[in-house]
C-alpha cells in the first residue's frame, strides 16, 4: 500500500439503478479511476485529502456505442478528507459522460443466482449484511460497536421495519450513523438515500452521518 496526497473528483451520473457516483484521483505520481463503492456516499464535487491505496491496475469497461475503454484504476483502502469545492466545467469533462455503472461491472463479475436485490427490491425482501461483512472502510473494531449499539437512537418511524432491514447490524441509528461500506453497493446507495430522507447529512471529513438538528 501507498498514502499519497491528492484531489478526488467525484462525478454523479443518473443510471437505470439510480444515481452513481465515479470518480478520479489525481496525485504527484499520476491519475487514476476510483469505483470504489464508498463513493456512492458523497456529493459530486473536489476533495483534497491523503489517500491509501491498495492495488493499482488496468481496468476496461465497453460504452454503449461499441467502444472498449481501457483505464488505470486505484482501489482505495482508506482516506482523510480535508477540503471540498465544487466541479467546474473541466472537471466534469475529465469523467466520462457515457461511463457504465459500476454496479453493472460488478453483477457481471458474479453468477446470476449470486447477484444482489435490484432497484426495485423493498429493503425487507434483502437480507441484512452477515456478521463478518460488517467492519466499515477505514473503521476499526471498537468505532463499529459504538455506531451499532448508539446511546441515543433515533426515533423508529412507520417504516421502522424496513428501515431495520436495510440498515441491518446498525439499526436503530443513533445521532451520528457511520455506513459500513463493505455491504453490496446497491444496499449502500439505499442508505445513503434513506438517510438523507430522514434528516442526517454527510460530514465528509468524518466520513459519517448526522442528524441535523
Amino acid at each position: 500500500m501507498i498514502r499519497l496526497d491528492g484531489q478526488l473528483v467525484i462525478k454523479s451520473i443518473p443510471g437505470r439503478y439510480g444515481t452513481f457516483n465515479v470518480a478520479r484521483l489525481i496525485t504527484s505520481i499520476g491519475e487514476f479511476a476510483v469505483k470504489d463503492s464508498v463513493l456512492e456516499q458523497y456529493a459530486e464535487g473536489k476533495y483534497e485529502g491523503s489517500f491509501v491505496i491498495a492495488h493499482i491496475g488496468p481496468s476496461s469497461y465497453s460504452t454503449g456505442s461499441g467502444r472498449t475503454v481501457i483505464e488505470v484504476r486505484a482501489r482505495l483502502d482508506s482516506m482523510a478528507l480535508n477540503e471540498m469545492d465544487t466541479l467546474s466545467p473541466a472537471d466534469s469533462e475529465r469523467l466520462e459522460q457515457k461511463e457504465p455503472d459500476p454496479l453493472d461491472e460488478e453483477r457481471a463479475a458474479v453468477p446470476a443466482a449470486a447477484h444482489p436485490s435490484t432497484a426495485t427490491s423493498s429493503p425487507a425482501e434483502r437480507r441484512a449484511p452477515k456478521a463478518e461483512d460488517t467492519t466499515p472502510f477505514g473503521m476499526s473494531t471498537t468505532e463499529l460497536d459504538k455506531s451499532a449499539h448508539p446511546s441515543e437512537p433515533v426515533q423508529q418511524t412507520a417504516q421502522g421495519g424496513e428501515d431495520a432491514e436495510l440498515f441491518g447490524t446498525i439499526w436503530p441509528l443513533g445521532e451520528t450513523v457511520k455506513l459500513d461500506t463493505t455491504v453490496d453497493r446497491q444496499r449502500l446507495r439505499e442508505q445513503s438515500k434513506r438517510l438523507d430522507q430522514l434528516g442526517y447529512t454527510l460530514d465528509f471529513k468524518a466520513q459519517l452521518w448526522r442528524l441535523a438538528s
